[in-house]
């Protein structure tokens, strides 16, 4: 509040700071420049809130005190540095305002300075005012110019900001696919057993409502933890909780839960394994996972194999079931959400029929550096 009172306390001294360099004596010439430049500062404080506040100031203190001091020398030698100003003013004017304002600011601007170019020069006014004008546009026009450049770095931060927002939702939703749709298959095959066998091999059916209990519960936690982190929007209540994210190292897990599904998966892996990026290892993780999700859902087969090979360059995935094959589907987001995951990691990724039968899906992802 002290602040703004000081800025407005200055803008309001400025004409009667001004009246009073007019008449002080020039004698030491050096002590009335510094007055002159002190006055001139002194509508600056409100250019940057009050660009149109600030012009308008200076306009009419130039207009009611210059013609009255104009008969003294100190009155025409602050002629030029109040042009000046106005200049600098009218620039800040079109730099912060539209162009519905910034324009009649300058027509306003030129009606001022014409008006006191001819108390001055009477010989020569045309020159003078080709002077002034071309002055006002080119301060015009650097502000103008200013002003778009803001306006399109706030446009490109806008949508910067829009993409990275659908970058994140698409990552979200790539997330909640995988893993409900692996836990639903998981599920839907547990159950089916389980109402096959309920009369005949009550152990059987326990087991498998076990199974469907044990995948419901670690996919509701995995839910619960995802819709947890998106809700966290108030700062105070601290950052959000960064679980360890899914990766290769969950792959017994993974195939615990999908040999319960009744699949019967062979792992094999190669190379030395190291750890992985965080992007890289989540992403491995879950091609397989939807891979395997598939196989339960579609393969209509028992069996199925795992090659994941690791190098120093590369990372080798690759699913393998002998069941009854067929063509990539247009519908559904699985195939599309891992071509996706590869294509972002900069890699190759291909789904189909396999060449003996059945289905085959092969990702490769470089890794960078040495793989570590």
């Amino acid at each position: 509040m002290f602040v703004r009172l000081s800025r407005w306390s200055l803008v309001l001294l400025f004409p009667i700071a001004l009246l009073m360099v007019a008449f002080m004596p020039v004698s030491a010439t050096g002590l009335w420049g510094a007055a002159v430049v002190l006055v001139l500062i002194l509508p600056l404080g409100l250019m940057r809130r009050h660009a149109m506040t600030a012009l308008v100031v200076v306009l009419v203190s130039a207009a009611g005190i210059v013609p009255a001091v104009h008969h003294m020398f100190a009155g025409r030698v602050l002629l030029v540095p109040l042009l000046v100003l106005a200049d600098i003013t009218l620039g800040n004017v079109a730099a912060s305002t539209s162009r519905r304002r910034s324009i009649p600011a300058a027509v306003a601007t030129a009606a001022v300075q014409v008006g006191l170019a001819a108390l001055d020069s009477p010989d020569d006014l045309f020159t003078l005012y080709a002077v002034e004008i071309l002055a006002i546009v080119t301060a015009w026009l650097i502000g103008n110019s200013v002003r778009q450049r803001r306006q399109y770095a706030a446009a490109q931060r806008v949508e910067a900001e829009d993409r990275a927002v659908q970058a994140e939702r698409l990552r979200i939703a790539r997330e909640l696919h995988d893993m409900i749709a692996h836990s639903i298959g998981v599920i839907a095959v547990q159950a089916g057993m389980g109402r096959r066998v309920i009369d005949t091999q009550p152990a059987e059916a326990r087991n498998a409502l076990a199974n469907i209990e044990e995948t419901s519960r670690d996919t509701a936690a995995a839910l619960r933890r995802m819709l947890g982190t998106l809700r966290r929007v108030d700062v105070e209540a601290g950052p959000a909780p960064l679980d360890p994210a899914a990766g290769l190292g969950d792959l017994e897990g993974l195939l615990a839960r999908t040999g319960n599904a009744g699949l019967n998966v062979a792992l094999v892996r190669g190379g030395e394994q190291v750890p992985l990026p965080p992007d890289i290892d989540l992403s491995a993780f879950r091609i397989v996972q939807e891979a395997l999700t598939n196989v339960i859902r579609h393969a209509g087969t028992d069996r199925c194999d795992v090659l994941i090979g690791q190098g120093t360059k590369e990372l080798i995935i690759e699913v393998t079931d002998g069941g009854r094959g067929g063509q990539v589907s247009d519908h559904g987001y699985g195939i599309a959400g891992m071509r996706e995951r590869v294509s972002l990691l900069g890699g190759d990724f291909s789904a189909g029929p396999g060449g003996s039968g059945g289905f085959r899906v092969y990702a490769r992802i470089p890794l960078p550096g040495d793989g570590s």
